[in-house]
């Protein structure tokens, strides 16, 4: 696919894409970055190369501030508020992010707020920098709420006694309150070593069947059903799963290089990591 934007930078390495946020002065969600991003999140969600989505910022200092205010203030308001037929654009962009059958992470370097931070805790996941990533919520403090899905979102990741304390107190959330409150997933001391793990956390998951990936993804997302409900949809899914191409070779593989061994079950995650090698490898022998 043709990844050609203004706001944003892209590269694509062993499956794993990487978008760079670039809009001067402070990355403020412009019009122009907005529709880019609307863009590239369905040009990836359909990219069967890009296995998993790194989002991060050109800027230090900040990964997303917040919406545009000049675009909010050009809303109209001649006439009452209305239930929508549909999804408003930055819903639907958000929950792209949520669905889509591929991880997508933020690497929160700087500042990210309102708009920016909605976009953010759409992703899969989340990782920060102590005493660089700040959080926040203003929009009450400027007349408004979150409408970005701010207000649902939150309550999911962090409760809602937090979720209230983030955007009635309108102010910054550190990146270590962040992280005990599970907005992040995990904090760095610094960008670099936050890049280096996250990296290899990507790298190490785009190796992965991804129909499996898709699959348990969706899974996951379905905890948000009643229980009975996402435990049924959990057996099929797990069905689907062991009927797809890779689930075989895998098991195979994982049994052949030491899987329910001891000495193989004392070190499953490095195993885990050898199993793609190793049934690309038998492949390659049966072709010849």
């Amino acid at each position: 696919m043709n990844y050609d934007f203004d706001t944003l930078t892209t590269s694509l390495a062993g499956g794993v894409m990487t978008v760079s946020i670039h809009n001067p002065p402070a990355n403020v969600m412009t019009a122009a970055l907005f529709s880019e991003l609307c863009a590239c999140t369905e040009q990836v969600a359909a990219d069967e190369a890009v296995r998993v989505v790194l989002f991060t910022s050109a800027d230090p200092d900040f990964f997303i501030a917040h919406f545009d205010l000049e675009m909010i203030l050009a809303f109209p308001t001649d006439k009452p508020a209305r239930y929508e037929a549909s999804p408003n654009d930055f819903h639907l962009m958000c929950e792209r992010l949520r669905t889509m059958p591929k991880p997508t992470i933020a690497l929160l370097v700087g500042r990210v707020g309102g708009g920016g931070s909605e976009f953010a805790a759409s992703c899969d996941m989340r990782y920060g920098v102590v005493g660089k990533t700040r959080i926040s919520q203003m929009e009450v403090a400027l007349g408004i709420l979150p409408g970005g899905t701010g207000t649902q979102r939150l309550p999911r990741l962090v409760g809602r006694g937090r979720a209230m304390e983030i955007c009635l107190g309108c102010e910054d959330i550190d990146a270590q309150t962040a992280c005990e409150w599970g907005y992040l997933n995990r904090v760095f001391a610094d960008a670099g070593a936050m890049d280096e793990w996250v990296g290899a956390f990507a790298r190490r998951v785009a190796a992965w069947p991804p129909r499996a990936v898709a699959l348990c993804k969706q899974s996951i997302n379905n905890a948000e059903l009643p229980l009975s409900e996402a435990l049924r949809e959990e057996a099929y899914l797990f069905q689907q799963s062991l009927r797809g191409p890779a689930a075989t070779p895998s098991m195979r593989a994982a049994l052949a290089l030491g899987a329910q061994t001891r000495e193989g079950e004392l070190r499953i995650d490095e195993l885990c990591g050898e199993v793609a090698a190793h049934v690309a490898a038998r492949a390659d022998e049966n072709a010849d």
